[in-house]
């Protein structure tokens, strides 16, 4: 199991939270800290001393306060701590439930794991650092099938325009105005009519405002 495990997390109940979690797996070495900077200065810090982390539990979101932060949320952190520890493990543990932001983590920026903070976090969290440890990537059971849902399809930038002109209030009958005026083609309203109709279709949704919800929540839009 792991060793030695650094936590950054900026509400003392989350903290406590995997603190439990982390006693009940017995790793001998953990240190928390509420903010980003102070978190990649450990990493830092440990590297010098010949003496690294083994993996990083970290939020996404972190509240500013009186103290002025160059790292502002848990996504930068995650990059600047892979530029001097590339091989360090990450596990992101958020109330954050879009797929789309939650895939990118993955594909982006390379994290071995993702829970979210929810009501069965603590035995979800022990799942994660046991699957990590073992080379396996982990997501939460309850985020499975959406992100499986949105990988299902391909959003093309054509189709995020489309939904992002709905989301801004713009009639679907007056979209083509505006991708002529960008010259994004094609602006015939037969075939944004036949595009969207083919997105809610794939989707399983019913309507543009269903289908801008939708964007919304995985992170599209």
């Amino acid at each position: 199991m792991f060793k030695k495990i650094l936590i950054a997390e900026d509400h003392e109940m989350g903290s406590l939270s995997v603190q439990k979690t982390l006693e009940d797996l017995n790793i001998p070495k953990v240190d928390y800290v509420y903010y980003c900077d102070d978190a990649l200065a450990k990493v830092q810090k440990a590297l010098r001393e010949n003496d690294p982390y083994d993996l990083l539990i970290t939020d996404l979101s972190f509240e500013e306060d009186h103290y002025t932060q160059n790292i502002k949320d848990g996504q930068e952190l995650i990059q600047k701590v892979r530029e001097i520890q590339p091989a360090l493990k990450v596990i992101v543990f958020s109330g954050q439930h879009k797929s789309g932001i939650i895939d990118s983590l993955f594909k982006d920026y390379h994290i071995n794991g993702y829970v979210r903070k929810a009501r069965n976090d603590s035995k979800e969290l022990k799942k994660s650092i046991a699957s990590v440890f073992i080379n396996e990537n982990y997501l939460s059971t309850d985020l499975k099938q959406e992100v499986k849902k949105f990988n299902n399809y391909e959003f093309s930038a054509y189709d995020i325009t489309l939904v992002a002109l709905l989301s801004k209030g713009i009639l679907q009958k007056n979209i083509p105005v505006h991708l002529q005026e960008k010259d994004i083609r094609p602006y015939s309203l037969s075939s944004i009519e036949k595009k969207l109709n083919s997105l809610k279709e794939d989707l399983e949704v019913t309507s543009n405002e269903q289908l801008v919800a939708f964007c919304k929540d995985i992170g599209i839009i």
